[in-house]
C-alpha cells in the first residue's frame, strides 16, 4: 500500500474518495477537512501538528517539524453520498473477480486472462455481471463452449453485481490501509473512484 494515498470521508463518516497525500494536505490546511484520528477523534490542522508521530507513523518533514501523514480526513461541509451504477465493462470484471481466475482459483496478469461466458452464448447465454467471469487461457481452452457442470468444472464464486458506490480506483482493489478498514464496506471494493462525486470547491485537486 502506498503512502500517498489517503482515505476521504464525508461528514457522516462515510468513504467518497481516495486521494493523494499533496491534495489531502491541502484540503486540510484550508480547513475544509480535519484529520480522523483514534475512535473517530477529529482534529484540525493545528492541533494534528500538535500529536507527536509515534513508532511506525509515516511524517512529513517541514524545516521546523515533523507531521504525521493522517490516513484518513473528513470533508468538513460534504455529507452527500452518490449512488451510481457499475458500469459493465471489461476491465471492471477484471476488477470485481480480482484478477483470478473463477475456475482455478489463480491470480493472473490482465494480459493472461480471458472473460468466459458461464452459459456460451451460442446456447443462450448473456453478456451480465451473473454470466460472465475472469478465466484463465487454459481453463477458458478446457471449458470450451460447455457449461461448467458438462466441462466437469466449479466456479470458486458465484459471480454478483458490484455495489454501485462509486469509492475506489482499481488499483485499491483488496488492498487498504488498517485505519480505513472501520469505514470500508467489503462490498465497495469493486468499483471505480468517480471523479466528479464531490463538490467542486471541496474536491481534492482544486487548486
Amino acid at each position: 500500500m502506498s503512502r500517498d494515498a489517503v482515505l476521504v470521508l464525508n461528514r457522516l463518516y462515510q468513504a467518497v474518495q481516495i486521494t493523494d497525500v499533496k491534495r489531502a494536505f491541502r484540503l486540510f490546511y484550508a480547513g475544509r477537512a480535519k484529520a480522523v484520528g483514534d475512535d473517530f477523534i477529529t482534529y484540525d490542522f493545528e492541533n494534528w501538528c500538535d500529536l507527536p508521530p509515534g513508532a511506525g507513523d509515516w511524517i512529513i518533514r517541514t524545516p521546523t517539524r515533523s507531521i504525521r501523514i493522517p490516513r484518513v480526513i473528513q470533508l468538513v461541509y460534504y455529507d452527500r453520498l452518490p449512488h451510481r451504477e457499475v458500469r459493465f465493462t471489461r476491465r471492471n470484471i477484471f476488477h470485481r473477480d480480482r484478477n483470478r481466475c473463477q475456475y482455478c482459483g489463480k491470480g493472473f496478469a490482465q494480459s493472461e486472462l480471458n472473460l468466459d461466458h458461464i452459459m456460451p452464448i451460442s446456447r443462450g447465454g448473456g453478456s451480465s455481471w451473473v454470466n460472465v467471469v475472469c478465466a484463465c487461457i487454459g481453463c477458458n481452452s478446457k471449458k470450451g463452449n460447455r457449461t461448467p457442470e458438462e466441462a466437469g468444472m466449479k466456479l470458486i464464486r458465484e459471480p454478483r453485481k458490484p455495489a454501485g458506490h462509486p469509492i475506489l480506483r482499481a488499483g485499491w482493489i483488496g488492498r487498504c490501509h488498517e485505519e480505513w478498514k472501520t469505514f470500508l464496506d467489503e462490498a465497495y471494493w469493486n468499483v471505480e473512484l468517480a471523479d466528479d462525486m464531490v463538490p467542486r470547491e471541496e474536491r481534492p485537486d482544486r487548486e
